[in-house]
């Protein structure tokens, strides 16, 4: 077998509409979930729980897990940290397990498992993911997690990214991932200023944080895949950090 196809789901909401079956499912939330995901495997986090709830987050309060929330682009109060990258560095999160719940990324997480396999993706290991995309079987479906629903433009140029990456004699592409191509193609020479224009970045600027929007656009910072394993992300062993 060989990789058949790849698809883009540009909302959670649609997810419905796709078939499962022998399908890896990437989970984009580039504004900042997957991308804080990314890096917190890389710097030596043992593993990230996605809980969908603010209270289930809470649940694994008594159990020494550094607990993780954001709603809205902001963090929610008595959590140790939210969904900036910034708050995934060594020094946080080295040889600790995360619990982390979003407005947006675990929410899709959740809507996957009935996938083969989930992974995230984020400019920060596209190259690892491409390389390891281009070895599955079967279909790769990129989810955008978009916003409460909503398509985003950072997780669609995201997916257009891999999309274009990924393009080969033989695989198939849906509409939705030609389109997301199509427009990763119009933005890559200045993705910054591309991605200005998208709602979610002018939501983070109002909250003061853009620069976590610079940050997650940066490519190939790491190595690290997570891969949700019983419930939580671990790192693909063949792309964890020498250091590790």
């Amino acid at each position: 077998m060989a990789l058949k196809s790849v698809n883009v789901c540009l909302s959670p909401a649609l997810l419905p509409l796709y078939d499962a079956d022998n399908t890896t499912a990437v989970v984009i939330d580039i504004f900042r979930a997957s991308s804080s995901m990314c890096y917190g495997l890389a710097n030596g986090a043992r593993a990230i729980i996605p809980v969908a709830e603010i209270d289930e987050c809470l649940a694994y309060k008594e159990k020494g897990y550094l607990l993780a929330a954001e709603r809205d682009g902001a963090v929610v109060d008595g959590f140790d940290f939210g969904n900036s990258p910034f708050s995934y560095t060594p020094e946080k999160v080295a040889g600790k397990t995360v619990v982390l719940t979003t407005t947006n990324g675990t929410r899709a997480i959740n809507l996957c498992k009935n996938a083969k396999t989930v992974v995230m993706g984020s400019f920060l290991n596209i190259s690892s993911l491409t390389h390891w995309l281009r070895k599955q079987d079967g279909h790769v479906l990129l989810v955008c997690a978009g916003w409460k629903n909503h398509m985003s433009l950072e997780d669609t140029v995201f997916a257009g990214a891999v999309v274009d990456r990924l393009e080969a004699s033989g695989v198939e592409l849906d509409d939705a991932a030609n389109a997301a191509r199509s427009l990763y193609l119009n933005a890559r020479d200045n993705l910054g200023a591309f991605l200005a224009k998208a709602s979610h970045s002018k939501r983070m600027k109002h909250l003061r944080i853009e620069e976590d929007i610079a940050f997650c656009l940066q490519e190939d910072l790491v190595t690290a895949i997570p891969v949700m394993k019983k419930g939580k992300l671990v790192c693909l062993p063949e792309y964890m950090p020498a250091a590790q």
